[in-house]
């Protein structure tokens, strides 16, 4: 994605109250400073205060944002490294934040000069002919980031600039600034620019962003502007393509002052913080479930038959319980749908034309059941290897099924769930799946002994709901199958039927 401003964002209107002229600038007492002095008085700022430097980042307090911390300490341009969907973009993007709400500019200036430090003959000449008088403008910092999707068709007028015929036929002459039309990185002036997957440009596109990074000047078909760029130039990639075999000149590698190494989230914690923040839910997810599926993200990145080169994106885990809430909602949705038509039966043959009374529609609530549903969903989001080929969602429902039984072991242990094994004894079952109610789920299961204390260990109170009570009861009978306690089948219908083993 080519970005330099936010797709329909609108300019924040700076206060009233800033100044209006270059001499009022003056007397307000501001004084100039780059991109990089910004961002280091800022951030010295926020750490003097307290402030949380990064809001939205998870899972780099004590690894990455360090390294990110000195790097803007240092005043140096940084590439984060890592597999996919480990935030290198969403870290990089949080940079906008340290610098200042508003900042000074030169109306009209493409390259957004400060009053007090026009770079192009026109801007200098319009400075000096004005004086104190010069009227100047205000920009938002959120309007002071630019952003670059690497992709092999990108070229150096897409990045840098190009020459104008039209401003050529108009008479200035090649080497004037006034001829180019510039590209996004100098658009970005006085603020942070980011190319994405950086190993993925060409080399000759890399051979463009040397100057930028060294002598922060352009050069645009062979003519050298010496416009002295201010900006931060932040790089991501994956490891594998940023190596002297992969797709990375040398001499770009040297410019960037910090090669900063991103993770996924080191543990269980970091993972369920991760997706509670990010996952938009539909239904309700108890944590039991997402505990089974921050499990899942990370056997999977960790199994065998994944190519750990790609890595596992911190987006399926999100995808993951997103679709897990879907699938309750959808439940939720049939039930109402079936509760309603049996009503309306029932009115129909009933005398004296009164209706039953309805039934309590089934509230969204995830069960255990509803995560079957992402490994037929997700396993595009895992890039398996070549042996591999056509077991896709054989492996994965195996990784799914291991998470569900360690989340039973690390929640349940210890628990006497005899009175669960109980309810199939001498030739009995219970049946559940995608659309059984919570009502007749729990009609069948009837008194358990012990079932209150396995609802307060899977955090869902004293007083569960019947949905509630519902997702407890199944993941139970599924973590007894998984431990080899209990036999399960599925329906024709789809249903499950939990029963003895024997």
């Amino acid at each position: 994605m080519d970005r330099v401003t936010a797709p329909n964002q609108v300019p924040p209107v700076p206060p009233a109250e800033l100044p209006s002229t270059l001499g009022a600038l003056r007397a307000a007492g501001h004084q100039y400073r780059t991109v990089k002095q910004e961002l280091r008085d800022n951030l010295l700022a926020r750490m003097g205060s307290g402030e949380d430097r990064f809001p939205g980042i998870v899972g780099y307090e004590d690894t990455v944002l360090p390294e990110v911390e000195r790097a803007l300490l240092a005043g140096h341009d940084m590439v984060l490294l890592g597999e996919r969907g480990q935030g290198k973009t969403r870290l990089i993007r949080s940079l906008g934040a340290l610098l200042d709400e508003w900042t000074p500019v030169i109306p009209g200036s493409v390259l957004n000069e400060h009053p007090m430090h026009p770079i192009t003959p026109a801007s200098r000449a319009l400075v000096e002919s004005a004086g104190d008088d010069l009227p100047i403008g205000w920009l938002h910092r959120s309007m002071r980031y630019g952003e670059k999707l690497a992709t092999p068709d990108t070229s150096v007028g897409d990045l840098i600039g190009d020459v104008d015929p039209i401003r050529l036929a108009q008479g200035r002459t090649l080497g004037d600034p006034e001829t180019i039309h510039f590209g996004l990185v100098p658009r970005t002036n006085r603020g942070i620019f980011a190319v994405n997957e950086l190993p993925d440009l060409a080399e000759r596109i890399q051979v463009a962003l040397l100057n930028v990074l060294e002598e922060r000047d352009i050069q645009v078909r062979g003519y050298q502007l010496r416009l002295p760029l201010d900006l931060l130039l932040v790089a991501s990639a994956n490891p594998e393509d940023y190596t002297n075999r992969g797709r990375i000149i040398t001499p770009l590698k040297d410019r960037f002052g910090a090669e900063i190494r991103t993770h996924y989230p080191l543990d269980l914690e970091l993972e369920l913080a991760l997706i509670r923040q990010e996952a938009d839910l539909v239904a309700a997810v108890p944590e039991h479930v997402l505990e089974v599926l921050a499990r899942f993200a990370r056997d999977v990145r960790e199994s065998p038959s994944v190519d750990p080169r790609s890595g596992v994106s911190a987006r399926f885990a999100i995808a993951a319980a997103e679709t897990v809430a879907a699938a309750a909602l959808r439940r939720s949705g049939l039930l109402a749908s079936a509760s309603a038509s049996a009503s309306a039966g029932a009115s129909a043959v009933g005398s004296g034309g009164g209706a039953g009374s309805a039934s309590r529609p089934e509230a969204p609530v995830a069960r255990i059941g509803d995560t079957v549903s992402v490994t037929s969903t997700l396993r595009g989001k895992v890039e398996f290897e070549s042996g591999e080929e056509g077991r896709e969602i054989e492996v994965l429902a195996h990784l799914l099924r291991t998470a569900t039984a360690e989340t039973f072991r690390a929640r349940l242990a210890g628990l006497d769930l005899s009175g669960f094994t109980a309810l199939v004894a001498e030739g009995g079952a219970v049946e559940t799946g995608e659309l059984v109610s919570s009502a007749e789920l729990l009609r069948q299961v009837g008194t358990v002994p012990g079932l209150a204390k396995v609802l307060d260990r899977l955090g869902l109170g004293d007083a569960p709901s019947p949905e509630e009570a519902a997702a407890g009861i199944e993941f139970v009978l599924e973590g007894l199958h998984l431990t080899r306690r209990l036999g399960k089948d599925v329906t024709d219908s789809g249903r499950t039927v939990y029963g003895d083993r024997d």
